[in-house]
């Protein structure tokens, strides 16, 4: 990571970053990287297509789990923070990625998950949560106590945040401290700029890019907390923060990167040697714009629901591959299948979407179409797991002719005109889901 700062801030000094992310950063930045993106995901195919991905080109595979995903109690995945790093790690050794060139981070580690509890409560949850990814051997890790908890004001004042953000510090250097084989030690990101993790939750017309007065007051606010604390040894591994570049997405839309807007900001970080920007809610940003985002110091782009929202683009385009080459005895797609059963549960279960989706009229759509892509929250029902087996069965035993890939996959119908990809139905979702990590490799090598 040292690397990659330096490939970003060449006019600046030696960074006082004293220890970095695992050797897989600065090995892979030596070349001509000027970023790195990060796959915020748990879904396996997911998964599986971003570690071949990165396997192909020798780069590192930088994969965050969320706070909410992944805690001591099982998150909405049921893993904790090891059982994330073995499934990781098994997964990488099946596509191929050397050991060497995976890195893990926590993302939005904090009390969100329990913020609904009082704040004692809830910080207290959160330092275990913090010391078990770090135990983990997950090293980038993402300090955010912006949340109010149940006793808190709203907003929670800056100060508070970043007294926090030191108290989650604190678990997880002592956590590396103790690690029987604790390799590198971690290193931070501070800064929560962005909406709350899971999505925004109204439409958004514009956003305010983060002013440098107010990205300079948190870096400030925290550099105070930490060395008050004792922390220098770990403020010297603070390498990103998370700032508001101007970019998000709502349920239909998407808010594109504006670098004439966010000037001021690019030019705020060149002053302050060590730290990059990181970016959240890059989703379904064009090429061109990532590679903006990226020359413009947003070094670290982090993606998630616009992966899963193309695995269920895939998923919906095989699911009417099936109905017109298997199922036109009767069967209605929109009806029955892998889309009306993942309608279905997401009808009868809605806790994780009923926040989110506030108009009646246009529903249906928004549960399976939206950005926000709630979706994801889903694909391990059992009855979707299901649903989703069948579809990919019938299809491997009865593989569907080309014609009819050209009309609802036409990138992986060329793929397989050009022998890069072939007509079996697991490949074509891993290679749709790797659709939207392409041009976050490609703008993070321009």
């Amino acid at each position: 990571m040292l690397d990659l700062v330096r490939r970003h801030r060449q006019s600046a000094s030696a960074s006082a970053i004293s220890a970095t992310l695992p050797a897989a950063i600065s090995a892979a930045t030596d070349g001509p990287a000027v970023g790195i993106p990060s796959m915020c995901s748990a879904h396996p195919v997911v998964l599986a297509a971003t570690l071949r991905e990165c396997a192909a080109l020798g780069r590192p595979a930088l994969i965050e789990a969320t706070s909410n995903q992944v805690n001591q109690d099982g998150g909405y995945t049921g893993m904790t923070p090891i059982d994330f790093r073995r499934f990781v790690e098994s997964l990488a050794r099946i596509e191929g990625l050397a050991p060497e060139l995976l890195v893990l981070g926590g993302d939005h580690l904090g009390p969100n998950a329990w913020r609904r509890l009082p704040a004692a409560q809830a910080m207290a949850k959160a330092e275990v949560m913090v010391a078990q990814y770090v135990a983990a051997g997950f090293r980038k890790i993402h300090l955010d106590c912006s949340m109010s908890c149940a006793d808190d004001p709203v907003p929670l004042s800056e100060p508070e945040i970043a007294a926090r953000a030191v108290r989650l510090c604190l678990a997880a250097e002592q956590a590396w401290r103790e690690a029987p084989d604790r390799g590198e030690p971690p290193v931070y990101v501070i800064g929560t700029e962005v909406p709350v993790p899971g999505g925004a939750h109204e439409d958004l017309d514009e956003l305010a890019v983060t002013s440098p007065e107010a990205a300079g007051a948190t870096l400030a606010l925290h550099r105070e907390a930490f060395t008050a604390a004792g922390l220098d040894a770990a403020w010297a591994r603070v390498i990103a923060m998370v700032v508001q570049p101007g970019v998000e997405f709502d349920h239909h839309k998407v808010i594109d990167y504006r670098p004439e807007k966010a000037r001021a900001l690019s030019a705020f970080i060149e002053s302050q040697p060590g730290l990059v920007f990181e970016a959240h809610s890059t989703d379904y940003q064009t090429p061109q714009r990532l590679a903006q985002l990226a020359r413009d110091h947003f070094a670290i782009l982090k993606v998630g629901p616009g992966a899963t929202f193309a695995l269920r683009e895939t998923l919906w385009a095989l699911a009417a591959v099936e109905h017109e080459w298997l199922g036109r005895g009767g069967r209605d797609a929109n009806e029955d299948g892998l889309i009306g059963t993942v309608l279905g549960v997401m009808r009868a279960e809605p806790e994780h979407w009923r926040p989110y989706y506030q108009d009646p009229a246009r529903l249906q759509v928004d549960l399976a179409y939206s950005l926000s892509d709630r979706i994801r929250y889903y694909w391990a029902h059992p009855k979707v797991q299901a649903a989703c087996a069948a579809l990919l069965d019938r299809l491997e035993h009865s593989p569907p002719p080309l014609t009819l890939l050209s009309q609802f996959l036409p990138r992986q119908y060329d793929a397989i005109r050009d022998g890069r990809l072939r007509n079996r139905p697991a490949e074509l979702l891993r290679d749709g889901a790797a659709q939207s990590l392409r041009p976050y490799l490609a703008a993070c090598a321009a």
